[in-house]
């Protein structure tokens, strides 16, 4: 009976030991959900589609990505000429900004819309898909009439970059993330270690380029492993971010408006490396927007909704200078982040109220 039980007790040992020697089997990701509405256009073939059917706006490629894709700048409204002799900085030291850009009451506005920069955020290529759409037939493509958003492209200038990183939009198997926890979006948008241990924000910016200690390259980064949003913008290292920095400075925009998603609720984020009366003029905006919202009885963020105006920490810097920042000090725009919601779990946001949120922003 002892060596019975003595030859169980081993038996035992060695099967918990080739057990315990076995990985750990990984929890399986929900699919792509399959319930997209048509209107819902989150992907580069759908980018190629809208560019192909156009007949009243112009595109050209203005860049390559490392992945060999196409970066694309469409266009609507005759450019005007603002005879530039200066950079925006060098007319700022010499007490006019005109010596760069000569505007005044009769001078078309222009309006730059940078679609995402990180990959997995899709929500901003739906809306300026629909907004091309809008500007091409007077209807988005769920058939509703905005001819009054239309016929401001007889005003203004508009210039439209649907998708600042194609390579990141590719390598995102989602195309969605509506009704699927916050947890997958963060997975692909955000990255793996090694040890399949997610980056997570903030320390997704930790690394960059986003290389080495990498197992799943999140769809933030180009497939050279660069976020353009946190790219050297003295001595920028992607194609994509001097591309983006040239339209800037070729088109000297009123207003940049570089599109983002999170699970929240929509807000504009305010751009901590601008002067004062700048600042002010986003969180004017910021307000008028946030009370659209309240009244079309879309996710918002409240009646008491303010941003800040105040400078950054005195003690050590806690607000980056981004492209955002980068863009205001090219060419003077009064340019700021819009964060949508992904419609994740979390977020509770619908494909309806995406689109809805993309469009009253425009």
């Amino acid at each position: 009976m002892h060596t019975l039980r003595s030859l169980l007790s081993l038996l035992f040992c060695l099967l918990y030991g080739l057990l315990a020697a076995q990985p750990m089997p990984r929890a399986v990701d929900p699919a792509n959900p399959t319930d997209r509405p048509d209107f819902y256009k989150a992907t580069l073939a759908d980018i190629d589609a809208e560019l192909r059917a156009m007949t009243k706006g112009t595109y050209r490629q203005i860049a390559e990505s490392p992945g060999g894709l196409p970066l694309y700048a469409v266009y609507y409204g005759e450019k005007e000429e603002f005879h530039s002799q200066a950079n925006y900085n060098s007319a700022v030291a010499a007490l006019n900004p005109a010596f760069y850009a000569r505007k005044d009451a009769t001078t078309k506005p222009v309006i730059f819309f940078l679609g995402p920069v990180h990959g997995q955020e899709s929500e901003g290529l739906v809306g300026l898909i629909n907004l091309i759409h809008i500007a091409e037939t007077g209807k988005d493509y769920r058939g509703r009439d905005w001819t009054q958003l239309q016929h401001f492209f007889d005003q203004f200038r508009v210039v439209i970059i649907p998708h600042g990183n194609p390579d990141g939009r590719r390598r995102s198997p989602y195309d969605t993330f509506v009704g699927l926890p916050e947890d997958v979006m963060t997975k692909y948008g955000q990255g793996t270690k090694l040890d399949g241990t997610p980056w997570r924000w903030p320390h997704a910016k930790a690394l960059h380029p986003m290389v080495g200690d990498v197992d799943i390259l999140g769809a933030y980064y180009n497939d050279n492993g660069i976020n353009m949003m946190h790219d050297d913008f003295f001595d920028p290292m992607a194609e994509e971010t001097k591309a983006i920095l040239e339209v800037a400075k070729e088109e000297v925009p009123d207003m940049t408006v570089s599109l983002h998603s999170c699970s929240c609720t929509p807000f504009v984020i305010q751009n901590s490396h601008v002067p004062l009366f700048m600042k002010k003029r986003i969180a004017d905006f910021a307000k008028g927007l946030n009370d659209s919202f309240i009244r079309k009885g879309l996710p918002n963020r409240g009646g008491n909704y303010s941003l800040s105006l105040a400078d950054d920490d005195p003690e050590f810097p806690k607000a980056s200078f981004n492209l955002v920042s980068a863009l205001h000090h090219a060419t003077g725009t009064m340019a700021f982040t819009f964060e949508s919601p992904h419609g994740t779990i979390e977020d509770k946001a619908t494909y309806e109220n995406i689109l809805d949120i993309q469009l009253t922003l425009y």
